[in-house]
């Protein structure tokens, strides 16, 4: 782990601590916070439009995907590996978070102890996960990103503390089956609703670029369309071209 990186979770490991009530309160550590990294994160955030997500794959196979992605210059990485045991996920998190630093933001999807723990920048939570409001009661260095299909619902995530929004599904996928795509004007319509920045999600490829970028939504996540391509960072440039078109 890169030695500021190594700090970083030490400092946020023991917030965690103390939120479960197990870290003595008044230590140098507890009173820490880490205004700095905050806001260099939020700077890189603001200037974020490609998000890349895990597919479900071998820890070994992610960190050649995720060094692919980096080449390439991708902004943002989610470590979204649900298959994984705990135990195995944390020590992906800390060699990702290390491999990340200073070249893209990395985001633990769903657990917050993880990113805490490993030293990402920041964390993604679902509409079934923990509240952002929770989230920021034990972090409020740590980036919290949240999902929101809606105006409404982006508006009350950024109240409780989200630092940006995913928002979709933008077009039909599987992974989200059951709901229905909102298109690119609705990823518009959120985005301009909310001062957070706002990621496209859900059946983006490399084809629908133009159609978002029509919309205005030139800030797009993936997971299939950056990852399941012969050349993961020729992908990555490929679409900052489109999007800067």
């Amino acid at each position: 782990m890169a030695r500021g990186r190594g700090n970083d979770a030490m400092r946020n490991a023991a917030r965690l601590a103390q939120a479960v009530g197990r870290h003595r309160p008044g230590s140098a550590v507890e009173v820490y916070v880490g205004g700095m990294h905050r806001r260099a994160c939020l700077d890189r955030l603001e200037r974020a439009h490609i998000y890349a997500v895990t597919p479900e794959s071998s820890p070994e196979q992610l960190e050649a995907l995720v060094a692919a992605w980096l080449e390439g210059g991708v902004d943002v990485v989610q470590l979204r590996a649900k298959h994984l045991p705990r135990g195995e996920l944390q020590g992906l998190a800390c060699r990702l978070a290390a491999r990340c630093s200073g070249r893209a933001l990395l985001i633990v999807d769903d657990y917050l102890d993880v990113a805490l723990l490993s030293g990402a920048d920041g964390v993604h939570l679902g509409a079934d996960d923990l509240s952002v409001a929770a989230a920021r009661r034990v972090s409020v260095d740590l980036l919290v990103g949240a999902s929101a299909s809606d105006p409404a619902a982006a508006r009350e995530v950024v109240a409780q503390g989200a630092d940006y929004i995913g928002c979709g599904p933008a077009f039909a996928t599987p992974i989200k089956a059951a709901k229905a795509p909102i298109g690119p004007e609705g990823v518009a319509r959120v985005a301009r609703t909310v001062p957070v920045p706002v990621f496209a999600i859900g059946g983006v490829d490399r084809s629908r670029l133009p159609e978002l970028a029509e919309a205005g939504v030139r800030r797009v996540c993936a997971i299939r369309g950056l990852a399941a391509v012969a050349d993961p960072a020729a992908e990555v440039r490929a679409w900052r071209a489109a999007l800067a078109g």
